[in-house]
């Protein structure tokens, strides 16, 4: 096992080199500048997604059970402005009343600017987050959470892959190669 993880590791350091990874500098915030690189990525990849699915086909949905595009991209934005508020002090761009109205914005056009929004919020969020607060108990709308902000922060961060795995597996269904899996700029 010990051999196992340390070829995992090896590889996914080496898969950094010549690909514009960041070199490691130290930090008084590892895990939320960690968090923050995650956001980046991620933030990217998604709004992409968004931008790449044809507005006729954010009805789509691979079977009956499972969430429509239009509604992924609401819960997605819904997500980030809920658990990104639990993170600061900063004031919501929308309140819980109007989260709870995003599920029944489904179209391409107002869904957009409404995702690039939530994640501009996350960003002001984590830029002023630090990991010595990562203690403190989240506050969603002022609500306490029994949860720290630590928890809220990995929290997010995974449902930022979940998301985009999401949206990547829609797009290849409609013939859409997602933003990860395109060649870079220039190569």
């Amino acid at each position: 096992m010990k051999a196992l993880t340390t070829v995992v590791l090896a590889g996914a350091l080496m898969a950094g080199e010549g690909t514009g990874a960041q070199v490691f500098a130290p930090s008084s915030n590892p895990v939320v500048d960690a968090v923050r690189a995650v956001l980046e990525r991620d933030s990217k990849n998604l709004i992409d997604s968004a931008a790449l699915m044809p507005a006729d086909r954010y009805e789509y949905r691979p079977t009956p059970a499972q969430m429509t595009f239009g509604q992924l991209m609401a819960h997605v934005a819904q997500t980030n402005v809920a658990l990104c508020s639990a993170l600061t002090s900063l004031p919501a761009p929308m309140g819980p009343e109007r989260l709870g109205t995003l599920n029944q914005i489904l179209t391409k056009e107002p869904l957009t600017p409404l995702l690039r929004q939530s994640f501009d919020y996350c960003k002001s969020a984590l830029g002023e987050l630090k990991d010595a607060s990562l203690g403190e108990e989240a506050a969603l709308f002022g609500r306490p959470t029994g949860m720290s902000r630590g928890g809220v922060l990995v929290t997010i961060a995974t449902d930022w892959a979940d998301h985009y795995s999401t949206a990547a597996g829609y797009l290849r269904l409609n013939g859409l190669l997602p933003p990860s899996a395109r060649p870079a700029a220039g190569r």
